[in-house]
């Protein structure tokens, strides 16, 4: 099974290909592809690919399924014998996403040039 952990609108979370999951707003219309390159962890069977803190070269796809606003969050104040009451209430605004594809660029090794060692040609001689 291939799964990945990705950080995105500031929190981390599990997904795999094609799972849908619920995110804070983005501002982006409906329908359109987007990309993150924030991959903390990926799995695939016994391949672990651990970034610190990102995996290099690594992309997670997805696609904007939906905007739309969460449950309602009322905050009640109140202090006993002096007549204080407030009612705050609060609606997040949330996106749902559908994951299309997590995949890593494979990318060639550098060798490493071993370094060239200059030699001091210039020497001071203290009479």
């Amino acid at each position: 099974m291939k799964y990945a952990v990705i950080d995105i609108s500031g929190h981390q979370s599990i997904v795999s290909e094609n799972d849908t999951i619920t995110i804070d707003n983005v501002n982006s219309p409906i329908e359109s592809k987007l990309k993150t390159d924030k991959v903390l962890l990926i799995v695939n069977d016994d391949d672990v690919l651990v970034g610190t803190p990102q995996v290099e070269n690594a992309q997670v796809s997805y696609e904007i399924v939906k905007h739309h606003k969460g449950q309602k969050i009322r905050v009640f104040k109140y202090k006993a014998k002096s007549r204080y009451r407030k009612t705050k209430g609060f609606r997040a605004k949330l996106t749902d996403i559908k994951i299309t594809k997590i995949e890593v660029k494979k990318t060639k090794a550098k060798t490493k040039s071993k370094p060239k060692i200059k030699a001091k040609t210039k020497v001071k001689t203290i009479k």
